[in-house]
């Protein structure tokens, strides 16, 4: 009798066996992964702006001679693996900034500036450099200079803050420098390079 039981609950088992591990298996579902996804700062995209500060020919843009100056601003952000790349163009009015030239000086009037940008973004904000070509038009000073534009180049950095998706604030610092001007205060043609130092702040709106 008793060992008709065990028969029968190792039959019992035997048979049961397979049908439970089956539904272990299908019972079982392995955790799916999903890959991270990279967390942008919205900077790609667009964006034109207004920019005002201070023109010098020294060092430091609130020296005694420093000239109003201002203009308009647009370009192209792509934000990629972490850093922000891009390019922008500018136009400003450098309110007659005097620049040094042999026996006198020149008045740096218009500049057109077009820049490569590289930076790091910090969340809402941006770090970055920039670097470009210029051209600048000057009009006589103390001397007499050259009619029309004169080209150049310019290095700078900045930082610039979002406040919402549309609208961001930025402060940027420029150091150009426009090589080959000629001028004459009477006597002979000379010729220098000339050199001012920029300080504004913007506002852009993106798109």
């Amino acid at each position: 009798m008793i060992k008709k039981y065990f028969a029968s609950v190792l039959a019992a088992a035997v048979i049961s066996g397979p049908a439970f591990a089956a539904d272990l298996t299908n019972s079982y579902e392995a955790p799916s992964y999903n890959e991270p996804v990279s967390q942008s700062s919205g900077w790609t995209g667009g964006y034109v702006g207004l920019h005002a500060g201070t023109a010098s020919r020294h060092g430091n843009p609130f020296s005694g001679d420093h000239e109003f100056m201002g203009g308009v601003q647009g370009g192209y952000n792509m934000e990629t693996n972490g850093f922000v790349v891009g390019g922008e163009a500018e136009l400003s009015h450098l309110g007659d900034t005097k620049v040094l030239v042999p026996g006198g000086n020149l008045n740096e009037r218009y500049r057109v500036s077009a820049k490569a940008k590289a930076g790091m973004p910090l969340g809402d904000t941006l770090v970055y450099g920039t670097a470009g070509a210029t051209m600048t038009s000057m009009r006589d000073g103390t001397a007499q200079g050259p009619d029309g534009w004169k080209p150049g180049w310019l290095v700078g950095a900045g930082v610039e803050h979002k406040f919402n998706q549309q609208i961001s604030g930025k402060v940027e610092y420029n150091y150009a420098r426009t090589g080959d001007v000629r001028s004459s205060t009477g006597g002979p043609l000379s010729e220098t390079t000339v050199s001012d130092h920029t300080l504004k702040a913007g506002v852009n709106y993106h798109f």
